[in-house]
C-alpha cells in the first residue's frame, strides 16, 4: 500500500503523466493491466487559466478513471491561482507540481526543471499550491540542473517543509534529459532525507528494472512512464515479478493486435474518427516494437486516415 496524505492506494506502481500521451483512452487501457493510479497529461497553468478547449479536454475523465491525479506546470502565482480555481471544478485525488520538465520551451519560461535553480521560489510556489488545494499536493523534481548542481536532497527537504505530501523524483539532471544513466544514489539520498513518501522514476522499462529501482533506492513507489508506451502489460508483469519473482511471458502478436484494436476503438470513440486515428498512429510504433517484419506496416500506419485503414494494418500484425 502507498499513502500520500489522505490518499490511500493499494498499489505502489503509478502511471506517470506524459505530454501528448496520457489521454483518457491510454489511461483506461493501462488501468486494466494494473495501473491503479494515473495522471492526466501535464497541464500548463496559463492554458487552463484561459480555459483552453484543448486543455479542458485533457482533463476529461470517467467514473472508471479513478483515483486520478493532475500535474500542474507554472511559475507565476497569478496564473497558478487561476488554474487552481478552474481545477476545483473537476474531481482529482492529488495535485502534483512540476519542477522536472526538461524541455527548452518550458525551462526558458522559468518553469519545470528551471525551478531547481531557484529553490526559494519553488518553495514559495509550493506553499501557495498547498494553501489553495483541497487535495494532497506533491512535487515532481529531477536530481538537479546538471552534474555540478545536484541538489535533490535540499530541494526535497524544502518541498517537505512547504507541506507537500510526497516527492516524485526522476533520477537524472535537467541537462541529461532522458539520456545517460539514472543516478540511483541521488534518489536514495532523497528517500533518506525526508519523512514523506518518495516515488522514483527513470528508465523503468521492464519488470526487472522496476524491482531494481525499489532495491537500489528504497523508494516507496515507482512511477512508470516510457515503460508503458505500447506496453500496458508492464504493470501486471512488475506486480508478479515483485511478488513472486516470476517473469511472465511477453504477449503474443495476436494479443498485441487485440489490444491495439481496443485502443484504436477507444481513441476514435473519444476524439472522433479523424483525430482518433491520428492520435493512435504514434502508439502503433510502440506496440509493434520487437515484432518481425513490420517496417512497411509502420510506414503505412503513419499515413492512415480512417479507422478501417488502421484496422487493416493492425490485422496484418497478427502474423
Amino acid at each position: 500500500m502507498l499513502q500520500i496524505g489522505s490518499l490511500k492506494l493499494k498499489s505502489n506502481l503509478i502511471l506517470a503523466p506524459m505530454a501528448g500521451i496520457s489521454d483518457l483512452p491510454f489511461r483506461l487501457l493501462n488501468r486494466r493491466f494494473g495501473a491503479e493510479f494515473c495522471f492526466v497529461e501535464m497541464i500548463n497553468a496559463r492554458s487552463i487559466g484561459h480555459k483552453s478547449k484543448k486543455t479542458i479536454q485533457m482533463l476529461a475523465s470517467t467514473a472508471k478513471d479513478k483515483p486520478l491525479g493532475v500535474q500542474l506546470l507554472g511559475c507565476e502565482p497569478q496564473y497558478i491561482l487561476r488554474a487552481l480555481d478552474v481545477l476545483k471544478k473537476f474531481t482529482f485525488d492529488l495535485l502534483d507540481f512540476n519542477a522536472a520538465c526538461p524541455a527548452k520551451k518550458v525551462t526558458r519560461r522559468g518553469e519545470g526543471a528551471s525551478l531547481l535553480r531557484d529553490t526559494d521560489k519553488l518553495q514559495s510556489l509550493l506553499r501557495l499550491v498547498v494553501r489553495n488545494s483541497s487535495v494532497p499536493v506533491t512535487v515532481k523534481m529531477r536530481i538537479g540542473w546538471d552534474n555540478d548542481t545536484i541538489n535533490a536532497r535540499e530541494v526535497a527537504l524544502s518541498a517537505e517543509d512547504a507541506g507537500v505530501k510526497a516527492i516524485f523524483v526522476h533520477g537524472r539532471t535537467k541537462l541529461q534529459g532522458y539520456s545517460g544513466n539514472v543516478d540511483y544514489s541521488s534518489i536514495k539520498k532523497v528517500k533518506s532525507a525526508v519523512k514523506i513518501p518518495v516515488i522514483a522514476s527513470g528508465d523503468v522499462l521492464s519488470a526487472q528494472l522496476v524491482k531494481k529501482m525499489f532495491d537500489e533506492t528504497g523508494c516507496d513507489g515507482v512511477a512508470i512512464a516510457r515503460g508503458a508506451l505500447g506496453n500496458p502489460w508492464i504493470f501486471k508483469e512488475a506486480r508478479e515479478y515483485l511478488k513472486k519473482g516470476t517473469v511472465l511471458l511477453r504477449p503474443s502478436a495476436q494479443e498485441i493486435a487485440k489490444i491495439m484494436l481496443e485502443h484504436l476503438d477507444s481513441s476514435v470513440e473519444f476524439y472522433g474518427e479523424k483525430v482518433g486515428v491520428v492520435k493512435f498512429r504514434k502508439f502503433f510504433g510502440w506496440y509493434t516494437k520487437g515484432l518481425r517484419q513490420v517496417r512497411a506496416l509502420r510506414e503505412r500506419s503513419s499515413q492512415a486516415k480512417s479507422k478501417q485503414q488502421m484496422v487493416e494494418i493492425i490485422e496484418k500484425c497478427r502474423g
